[in-house]
């Protein structure tokens, strides 16, 4: 094995490397995103609720 073979080699696995970061990187993305948007979403749902039991309450007045 020369050594353009080996680094070749040691290019392609650092190449895979950057990949595979890359990639988990994108996919922890993806999940914050996702917990983001249900996390707001459960807040929405929380003020519309009580903004219904304040008017529920004012309404029995």
């Amino acid at each position: 094995m020369g050594i353009k073979d080996q680094f070749q080699d040691k290019s392609r696995e650092l190449q895979d490397k950057a990949k595979a970061a890359m990639d988990g990187s994108r996919d922890e993305a993806s999940d914050r995103a996702r917990q983001a948007q249900d996390k707001a979403q459960d807040k929405g749902r929380d003020a519309m609720q009580e903004q219904q039991d304040k008017f529920d309450m004012d309404y029995d007045a």
